[in-house]
């Protein structure tokens, strides 16, 4: 086991099949073998440069495995376990860390995004980082953990209520996500507005109260009709686009909250009015990572059968088809949600 197959990415578009080491891990770090991982909505953006990283760089931070490896100061995970892990690594010291704001660490560092993650047979995380799989979860359900601890973090700091109206924009993966997660915590009601028809179609089956077609309607004058021209308590963005950040300001009521969750290009700028946040006391949040009780909750909710990743997932596909399957993410709305199979080789 000297060597393993990864997905390296050279430069913006650049991503090759090689033969690279085997992750060396140090005294307090473990080695999974993995085996799924999920192409999230993050790596199309890091492959085509729109997103800064170091290179080269083995993407994948959506991801399950087992270990087959402990380093020598490793107490609370053993080889053979099913794990999962916090992307995270914090240093643990700073300002930051000591206040518990782990996501804003001077020294932060996150799998798959400023180091090597899990587009490869293997990789090493650190043993802080590791989230045991309860019995009975299946790896692609596992590997959905990451992105689910993500938005119950934008849900918790949105603060929804119950009885509320919440808009999301968007019917992408995350989308989704948000929207069940919004029915979870007792929205009245759920709008979701989409162009696509495929994602259309699939909110519509997961029971979302009002899918609206933005390539027919104007969501946000659709989203004040449906609230008595007031629109929604909550919105969130989830597209991560200029356009529709600016519904996003329009879509929301006097006294409501903005979750910024889409990732926009990270140079992309917009204008805004702050008079509109001033005179409607508007409540802006962004999240743009799980942390902490958000791992325990994601793996609670997927351990319970309440969230369902495969309602979600389109289609799994083997590594070496990794670089077709980002290509595919970025040029077909189509596909929803595709996970790779580090396993199949």
């Amino acid at each position: 086991m000297n060597t393993m197959l990864a997905a390296v990415l050279h430069k913006p578009g650049d991503m090759r099949l090689e033969q690279v080491p085997v992750p060396e891990i140090g005294e307090s770090e473990v080695l999974i073998a993995v085996k799924r991982v999920g192409i999230c909505g993050t790596d199309p953006h890091i492959f085509r440069g729109t997103f800064p990283v170091p290179y080269p760089l083995v993407q994948g931070h959506e991801f399950s495995g087992e270990v087959v490896a402990a380093g020598s100061a490793v107490t609370t995970v053993q080889v053979g376990e099913r794990v999962t892990a916090d992307i995270n690594m914090s240093c643990g010291k700073c300002f930051y860390c000591r206040m518990g704001q782990k996501l804003f660490c001077e020294n932060i560092k996150q799998i798959g995004v400023h180091t090597d993650g899990a587009f490869a047979q293997y990789v090493k995380a650190p043993e802080l980082n590791i989230y045991k799989l309860p019995d009975g979860m299946t790896w692609e359900e596992a590997a959905y953990i990451e992105p689910l601890a993500c938005a119950i973090r934008g849900q918790d700091r949105a603060n929804i209520t119950m009885g509320s109206t919440v808009a999301i924009i968007g019917a992408g993966p995350m989308g989704l996500v948000h929207a069940l997660l919004a029915k979870m915590n007792g929205a009245a009601r759920v709008i979701i507005s989409e162009m696509n028809a495929t994602r259309i179609a699939k909110a519509k089956s997961l029971g979302i109260d009002h899918v609206l077609n933005a390539a027919e309607l104007d969501p946000v004058q659709a989203v004040r009709d449906l609230t008595e021209g007031r629109g929604a308590d909550f919105v969130i963005e989830a597209v991560g686009s200029i356009p529709t950040y600016q519904q996003a300001f329009q879509m929301v009521r006097r006294g409501g909250t903005l979750v910024t969750y889409g990732a926009a290009p990270a140079a992309a700028t917009m204008e805004i009015k702050p008079f509109e946040i001033y005179s409607k006391e508007l409540t802006i949040v962004g999240s743009y990572a799980g942390t902490y009780d958000t791992w325990v909750k994601a793996i609670a909710l997927i351990g319970s059968k309440r969230f369902k990743p495969g309602d979600i997932i389109t289609k799994t596909i083997p590594l070496p088809q990794v670089v077709e399957g980002l290509q595919e993410a970025i040029t077909s709305k189509d596909t929803i949600k595709i996970v790779v199979d580090s396993t199949q080789i």
